[in-house]
């Protein structure tokens, strides 16, 4: 199996994320605040598939010995760094996640159950557990649980799969132009969630994406099953986006509707 028969098949699903009801929806800062609401998972349990990722296929203990290609360690490192210490719009050093939480809270959107969740991880509560009793959105928790469960597999092929065509360049490019329409109201603003999906657009570039496929062709390398199992993933991994997508769509097209009859 070849990277350009993966693409062809995945094309259809990427195409469905790419080119989602949700965005045209979101003109209006609160529906920006429940998009938000929704995709934090995602910024959030990325960092943990990035650092599996990490965690296989570089040395992260001691004694340290080289492992994999030089390639591979570097992507990953760089988009470690990238995501883990990023700069905010004043150079400030911080992550894209806690960048995240930052403009949900400029935007006047609900953080309070992804910071729960974090606490209770804080304290030692297992992952499974804490997605389950938290007070997310239940299509967020689905999608993590989901994330997660890919990472217990510890299939490093899989990871790469799914981080590869799963998870990177999915927000089109489009979303910051719809976001320039939002104006603030009742004292908060979006300049940060701007930010970050300008940010976000201009990390995951054409660099990443290449070192990423040829991080999966080495993975994979000459074994049919494993990239069998590879394209399996990632589709299931799309079709996860998409119910989260979904989900947030529903929830805005809702509050449209109540709105309105207000």
């Amino acid at each position: 199996m070849s990277i350009e028969r993966i693409r062809q098949t995945l094309a259809p699903l990427q195409k469905q994320i790419v080119e989602h009801e949700l965005y045209a929806t979101i003109d209006t800062i609160e529906a920006i605040r429940i998009f938000m609401q929704y995709h934090v998972v995602a910024v959030w349990d990325f960092m943990s598939l990035l650092k599996s990722l990490q965690r296989n296929l570089t040395c992260v203990t001691t004694p340290w010995i080289p492992i994999g290609s030089a390639n591979t360690r570097f992507l990953i490192n760089e988009i470690v760094t990238g995501e883990e210490s990023d700069v905010d719009q004043e150079g400030k050093r911080i992550s894209h996640f806690e960048l995240y939480l930052t403009a949900m809270q400029q935007a006047g959107a609900n953080s309070n159950p992804i910071l729960k969740l974090v606490q209770e991880l804080k304290s030692g509560t297992p992952v499974s557990d804490a997605i389950a009793a938290s007070q997310l959105p239940t299509a967020a928790k689905l999608f993590a649980k989901h994330t997660f469960e890919l990472i217990d597999q510890n299939q490093p092929h899989i990871l790469a799969a799914v981080f590869t065509f799963g998870r990177e360049d999915l927000i089109p490019e489009m979303f910051a132009s719809i976001l320039e329409k939002i104006q603030p109201s009742g004292g908060h603003s979006i300049d940060l969630a701007k930010y970050y999906i300008e940010r976000h657009i201009e990390v995951d570039g054409g660099h990443h994406s290449h070192l990423a496929i040829e991080m999966t062709q080495e993975l994979c390398g000459n074994d049919e099953a494993k990239w069998q199992s590879a394209i399996e993933a990632a589709s299931k991994a799309l079709q996860s986006r998409i119910a989260l997508w979904d989900a947030a769509l529903a929830e805005i097209k809702q509050s449209i509707a109540v709105t309105a009859a207000v």
